[in-house]
């Protein structure tokens, strides 16, 4: 596939995206006979992922990954979610982040930070703007920074758990992911489309061409139900205490907006988990401003105003 037809699909109405969006989980469905399941994270897009999966095959199981970082209006969600298998990590945050390092700036800088501490070659090019496919000049500071670095994360609390239900089940996912999410996401969906059935680890992608507003759209046309959590100003949930990507985050970002709404969770990930250190290092702001209020931001992307939260040392 080529850019410009992502593009074009991007660019359909919803009806057309829900029509093609159909006809690839029946194909999804019929190629492994139903052996089947709906990666789930509670989230929006998992949301509607499973909606219109069981709008065709009711009986489709979601399974959900328990990794400890999610929101309590996440989990309560899931909760609530008929048919949900749920899987734990092996590892938690506090044993990741100890054995392979804090996801800091992204996936792609931390990954390259961790092998550029290691001596790889590609990874040194890429710090000193020498990489054809990569310039991390600005992040070569990280390299010294007294803790550390790695994009495991992830792979440890989300992909690991999948893959051993994937291998004892037997069956084969869909997920809810999106092109417009843009990086990996955008490269990975113009590789493989939304079914890749030959794979190395096979998946299929239904929602890959679709947009947030799109999402957004489809709850609001079919009154579907949604954790609560983006009713109180969050407009991407994913996993709490995760710093990927709040360097580029406005006032206020999502550690001070947690500050308001969870700050018991706060407290243990600033201060216990030591990551107020690490955003200051990073000279990203986590404290909130005395007498400060969410005034501008009247409403979130579902249309429900907002409470009036002051914020509070």
């Amino acid at each position: 596939m080529e850019y410009w037809q992502l593009q074009q699909r991007q660019s359909l109405p919803l009806e057309a995206k829900i029509i093609m969006t159909k006809r690839r989980i029946r194909e999804w469905y019929e190629y492994w006979d139903g052996d089947v399941y709906v990666s789930f994270s509670g989230g929006k897009d998992s949301t509607v992922l499973l909606h219109l999966v069981r709008s065709i095959y009711p009986e489709v199981v979601a399974v959900f990954s328990d990794t400890g970082l999610e929101f309590p209006e996440i989990r309560d969600f899931v909760k609530q979610t008929d048919n949900v298998i749920w899987l734990k990590p092996e590892m938690n945050f506090r044993e990741v982040i100890k054995r392979h390092g804090y996801p800091v700036i992204s996936k792609e800088i931390a990954c390259t930070i961790e092998y550029g501490r290691l001596g790889s070659k590609w990874a040194i090019k890429r710090l000193n703007g020498e990489h054809n496919f990569g310039n991390h000049k600005k992040y070569k500071y990280l390299l010294d920074a007294p803790f550390s670095i790695s994009d495991k994360c992830c792979n440890e609390m989300k992909k690991k758990p999948f893959k051993t239900f994937e291998s004892k089940s037997g069956l084969k996912p869909f997920i809810g992911t999106m092109a417009s999410e843009g990086g990996q996401r955008t490269s990975g969906y113009i590789r493989t489309g939304c079914n890749a059935f030959n794979s190395k680890n096979p998946k299929s992608n239904p929602l890959g061409f679709w947009k947030e507003e799109d999402i957004w759209e489809y709850i609001n046309t079919f009154n579907v139900p949604y954790s609560n959590i983006y009713n109180i100003g969050y407009h991407r949930t994913g996993c709490m205490f995760c710093m990927f990507g709040v360097h580029l985050e406005e006032y206020p970002n999502r550690f001070q907006r947690m500050a308001i709404t969870h700050p018991k969770q706060y407290k243990y990930c600033i201060e216990n988990l030591k990551l107020g250190e690490i955003l200051d290092y990073l000279d990203v702001p986590y404290r909130l401003y005395q007498n400060n209020v969410i005034g501008e931001m009247k409403k979130d992307v579902t249309g429900k105003p907002y409470e009036q939260l002051k914020f509070n040392n």
